[in-house]
């Protein structure tokens, strides 16, 4: 691949974020009443970002006061629990020195809110990307592009000189609708069997062949 930019998700691409989201969308729906998701409901449920994880978790048919209520203790917990047991995926911080080393620029594109991205950026990837960016007020989120223009109008990169990692049908759908090339990384949320089924291509299991192939 002709690569000089490299744009990754976070939630299942970087970071193992899962059992932090877990416990924030317990403890919240614990704290009005509902009753609590297993860890294998919430895998399906993260990609579309903190509000539709709730929308996705509470019973349906739950009141949208309700829903908000829900939500909002959830932002609240989960901004002071984002990294308990949150973790990297091995060689990705590796990885991420060898791109710089090689002159290509690095960004995480993600559906979580901004300033978490930004905190757990800089917790677990200090000085090893050019940009992070999340979700912000009018600002439509992935699948939409614009969350990913942003990035590349800020590193001053070129789409086809770009390519977008992530591990979700959202990013499938991101990387499509941004005009970018992709792989789909295998460590993350979705087996190989769904992403296929939403046109995931080049796939990978290790960090180490995402070097191989951009490099």
């Amino acid at each position: 691949m002709n690569c000089k930019t490299v744009i990754f998700d976070m939630d299942g691409t970087i970071l193992d974020t899962i059992d932090d989201l877990a416990d924030s969308v317990n403890h919240s729906l614990k704290t009005y009443g509902f009753p609590s998701r297993s860890l294998e409901e919430i895998r399906t449920f993260i990609g579309n970002g903190l509000a539709q994880l709730i929308h996705l978790s509470v019973p349906a048919g739950t009141a949208e006061q309700e829903e908000k209520k829900v939500f909002e203790e959830q932002k609240r917990y989960y901004a002071l629990h984002t990294a308990d047991k949150t973790k990297p995926y091995e060689g990705i911080a590796e990885l991420l020195r060898t791109l710089k080393e090689h002159g290509i620029k690095t960004a995480v594109v993600s559906n979580k809110n901004d300033t978490n991205v930004k905190a757990l950026s800089e917790k677990y990837y200090k000085g090893l990307f050019d940009a992070s960016i999340g979700v912000r007020d009018g600002v439509p989120r992935k699948p939409a592009p614009d969350l990913v223009n942003i990035v590349l109008k800020e590193l001053n990169a070129f789409k086809n000189e770009t390519v977008y990692i992530g591990d979700s049908e959202v990013d499938v759908a991101t990387a499509k609708n941004s005009g970018l090339k992709m792989i789909t990384v295998l460590w993350g949320y979705r087996t190989r069997e769904e992403l296929l089924d939403k046109g995931a291509e080049n796939f990978v299991t290790t960090a180490d062949e995402i070097r191989e192939i951009l490099i």
